[in-house]
């Protein structure tokens, strides 16, 4: 089981950057994929970003490729999310979750594939 807690929100204006991180319990922490997911209000969740176990393999969604960068760090049990060049239509609360995997590297881009979600963290970008 691992538990995430999501950190580095904030209100930005558009043009801006902010780090999102997501940190997490356990000492299995390499055997997880982790995803990013955001959900704007009156919107259903959606896929942001992943990366595989080692970090080797990574999905981004084309709303926000060439601008966001994820990033794993499996000594300190972290995932980071860079996000540049932000718009007021990546205003969401934005979540990490994981999920235990076995196998080939892959990363899963369905909410539904994942095991464990952080709590969320608001992202605030104005105009």
């Amino acid at each position: 089981q691992v538990q995430l807690v999501e950190s580095g929100g904030g209100l930005v204006q558009a043009g801006g950057s902010l780090r999102l991180s997501c940190a997490a319990s356990g000492r299995t922490f390499s055997s997880y994929v982790i995803g990013w997911f955001r959900q704007a209000p009156g919107k259903e969740r959606e896929f942001v970003v992943g990366i595989s176990r080692s970090g080797g393999v990574t999905y981004y969604s084309t709303s926000v490729s060439g601008r966001f960068a994820i990033s794993r760090d499996n000594a300190k049990n972290t995932v980071s999310l860079q996000m540049n060049s932000l718009k007021p239509a990546d205003t969401a609360v934005y979540y990490c979750a994981a999920k235990n995997q076995v196998g080939p590297e892959t990363v899963y881009r369905r909410g539904e594939d994942y095991d464990y979600w952080g709590q969320g963290t608001q992202v605030t970008v104005s105009s």
